[in-house]
């Protein structure tokens, strides 16, 4: 096979005014945001390329699909950050601690098939999450403090495998009917009444199943507590972009930490839910049973690809929160503090007015 790594694209500097391009969310553009020059991203008018499973799990990382990336590992939290804007000050998107540039290294990972840009810019993103937190009630004032500053929500691309492969299954189960009788029971009362029950009438099923699974979504990165809420995490696979390192310009891109090998192992897990049910499916009837199953998975191929969100993150009482917002379609979610004085004072409130409410109707 042949060994050789591709390089990202070199930060590319505005021809008018030098200042960095940065991708324009919603577009196909790079721009200033100085003097508002533009360039169209060039895109592989290829596709995407579906690369081959099983020389990947033998051979990580010594073909043609990788490249190294300059990398920065946050201390705290552990998550490890690609970064293509030179932030005057950069802090970590999940904790907001502080990172060091000079503790940058280079590692290499399994180049990106394809990215979905984002389809919202920060801006955006900011005014919803600004929303939200107006919404709140008892929120902290350094939360009020935090929906005031653009500064804490940051653009992050999170790491995805997808898989794909034909699958055949044949099984052997039971395909249940229902049907209904009619019974004679006594009320409460002690009256005879009649009454429609159902039971199930079972008949032995065996056969075949076949087909496509296409683009099996596996997170490729180890989420602290589950840091990604399963609310956010849907995006249109329709709008997937060959992908370019033109897109990654001006945001942070998380690096996967669980291995390829890890994540086929559950893609094959959704793959024999998959076969679960369209070997129901074939059986019909009202309800079945899949006594046993053998699945085979033919054709495997995968990609690495990118998807976005925008994070805010800050700490009250030494405990961190986050906020996420799907980069696509703005969906928001995030665990929120309560200020403990703003409720105390709330209840003492309530309970003057309670009693003073009690004192002039007497």
């Amino acid at each position: 096979m042949e060994q050789k790594t591709q390089q990202t694209e070199l930060k590319k500097a505005c021809i008018n005014c030098g200042a960095e391009l940065k991708y324009q969310p919603g577009t196909k553009n790079i721009s200033c945001e100085y003097c508002g020059h533009k360039e169209e991203i060039h895109i592989d008018e290829n596709g995407f390329e579906e690369l081959e499973l099983y020389p990947y799990l033998k051979e990580m990382g010594a073909l043609k699909h990788s490249e190294e990336i300059s990398m920065l590992h946050c201390k705290n939290c552990g998550a490890n950050q690609h970064v293509e804007e030179n932030y005057k000050s950069l802090h970590c998107v999940y904790c907001s601690m502080p990172l060091i540039l000079e503790d940058a290294y280079k590692e290499d990972w399994i180049l990106p098939g394809a990215v979905l840009p984002f389809q919202l810019d920060q801006k955006k993103s900011f005014l919803i999450f600004k929303k939200w937190v107006d919404s709140l009630w008892f929120a902290p004032n350094k939360l009020k403090k935090a929906a005031l500053d653009p500064q804490f929500t940051k653009g992050l691309y999170l790491p995805y495998w997808t898989f794909d492969a034909q699958l055949k299954a044949s099984y052997s189960g039971q395909r249940g009917d229902h049907y209904y009788v009619t019974e004679t029971y006594r009320d409460g009362k002690g009256k005879t009444r009649t009454r429609q029950v159902q039971k199930t009438r079972w008949s032995t099923a065996s056969g075949t199943i076949s087909g496509f699974v296409d683009d099996t979504l596996v997170k490729a990165s180890k989420q602290k507590a589950g840091r990604i809420p399963r609310k956010i995490a849907r995006w249109n696979l329709k709008l997937l972009q060959p992908f370019s390192s033109s897109f990654l310009r001006g945001f942070v891109t998380e690096k996967y930490t669980i291995p390829l090998k890890q994540g086929h192992l559950s893609a094959k897990g959704e793959a024999e839910r998959i076969a679960d049910r369209w070997c129901r499916q074939d059986i019909g009837g009202d309800t079945q049973r899949v006594t046993s199953m053998n699945m085979k998975l033919s054709e495997e191929t995968f990609k690495h690809i990118l998807l976005p969100v925008y994070v805010s993150a800050y700490r009250y009482n030494s405990k961190e929160y986050n906020f996420f917002i799907n980069g696509e379609n703005g969906t928001i979610s995030g665990t929120r503090p309560y200020s403990f004085w703003k409720i105390f004072f709330t209840v003492i409130l309530v309970i003057l007015i309670i009693g003073l409410i009690v004192f002039f109707a007497q």
